[in-house]
Order: C-alpha cells, then structure tokens, then sequence
C-alpha cells in the first residue's frame, strides 16, 4: 500500500459525533525559563464531528473554555487568565474549525482556522483516529488525539520577561495536544 492510500480503519462509521467531556481534554506545554516546560488543560467546551463515507471529508469544530485553564498553580492560573495572556473576560473561548483533512506520509492532517484571543491563524494539526467502538450502554462511540505547535506571539500572547542570566521566562512555541471522544448522535 502507498503511504498516501487510505487505510482501513476498523469500526468506522459514519455520522455526526458530538464530544463526550468526561472523555476529553486539551492539554499544553511552553518552556519555562528555557530549562523546563510547564503544562497545562483546559477543559473542552464543545465539539462535533461530522464524519462522511470518506475520511478526508470530515469537518471538526471545537470550543475550548480557556476560564478553565488549569497549571497546578493557582497564581499562575489567575495570571494566564489576565489581559497579559487569554483576556478570559473578553476572549473566554479558543475556537477551531476545519477547512480540510489531507493523507500525506501515512497520517492524516487536519487544516484549520484557529481563535485565540480574537484572532484567528490558519494550523495544521497531526490527527489519529483512535478507533471506533460500542461503550457498554449501546452510544457508538470515535475517538482521536491531535497534536500541533503554535506560536503563541501569532495569537497575541506576547507577554513575558527577560531573565538575567539571559533568554526570557515563557517560551514562544506551545504544543497543543488533545484526547478527543464522542457519541454518535441518533439519525
């Protein structure tokens, strides 16, 4: 098979999937002082998948609720929430929407606008389809993880502090990944 063939992905079905949140998360990670990376979640707001005979014509769209950011420091979490980073009172949201799904070198690549803070970039996120399943309660369930790094400067996240021994506090890339599941919906 060419790394660029479809491949056979067991118990797929198609239909829309909208998001189970006691199943998914969107987690993060940036250097911090440029020795170490601190990571974080936030909780997923919404998201639905609508899922066609063919794979490469799925669509995604997702609300993340940035006020649910959490680092494991309190004060951290409040600063992130501030006007210095997410602006939550005026940008409570990260929103994406797909506008294309590619197969290229065995993967599949979703393309998309993403918002951050009221400005939208275009991103390309390394997508797995996890699989496809029953859940003991008879809702077909699908479930994916992703993963893309952003610039966080590109989104208006442009706050941080330089060090005295050099480099700054908060690195400029942050690697976004997600655990994503989701129900069928009844047709």
């Amino acid at each position: 098979m060419s790394s660029n063939a479809l491949p056979e992905i067991a118990g797929y079905k198609p239909g829309t999937y909208n998001l189970d949140p006691s199943h998914s998360e969107v987690q993060f990670s940036v250097r911090h002082m440029m020795i170490s990376k601190v990571r974080g979640t936030f909780g997923v707001k919404s998201a639905t998948f609508v899922v066609p005979e063919n794979p490469l014509e799925t669509t995604v769209e997702a609300s993340v609720d940035v006020t649910s950011i959490n680092t494991s420091d309190e004060n951290r979490d409040g600063h992130l929430r501030s006007a210095d980073f997410f602006d939550t009172e005026n940008h409570p949201t990260m929103d994406f929407r797909s506008t294309g799904v590619r197969y290229e070198g065995g993967e599949f690549l979703v393309d998309g606008d993403l918002t951050i803070r009221g400005i939208t970039k275009p991103v390309t996120f390394d997508f797995d389809f996890g699989g496809f399943g029953t859940d003991p309660y008879g809702n077909y369930k699908a479930g994916a993880t992703a993963k893309t790094v952003i610039n966080r400067e590109d989104f208006g996240l442009t706050w941080n502090a330089a060090l005295e021994t050099g480099g700054v506090l908060v690195g400029k890339d942050v690697t976004i990944e997600l655990d994503l599941q989701g129900s069928r919906a009844a047709e």
